[in-house]
């Protein structure tokens, strides 16, 4: 019996990393996270101050992704074995999305 192989080239997990990435430090970094989980009734101090600490345990997430894609890109052995590359990839994206889905879970509770 014949094994089928589909491929997927390295640009499309590196792209969705990377927008992940951008999408995580804009809501920490630059407010979006303020703006969607905040804007309400509530003290803005109390909301801002339970948010930043959602952040913090989202951002362990963060840098275990970033560190994944890195090592996927520099480590030698994943630049010589393509498996070895994808599940330091597809362990990069699963943690950029296990950061958003922190900070989006943290937010609603902090709300």
């Amino acid at each position: 019996m014949a094994r089928v192989r589909f491929g997927i080239s390295p640009i499309i997990p590196t792209v969705a990393s990377f927008l992940l990435a951008a999408l995580w430090a804009l809501s920490v970094f630059a407010g979006w996270g303020l703006e969607a989980f905040c804007a309400g009734g509530e003290s803005a101090a109390d909301c801002s101050q339970r948010l930043d600490s959602v952040s913090a345990v989202s951002g362990l997430f963060a840098v275990a992704a970033a560190c994944c894609a890195a090592g996927a890109w520099l480590a030698p052995s994943a630049r010589n074995d393509p498996r070895v590359f994808s599940r330091f990839m597809g362990v990069s994206v699963a943690a950029w999305i296990a950061a958003e889905g922190v900070l989006f879970l943290g937010g609603m509770l902090a709300r």
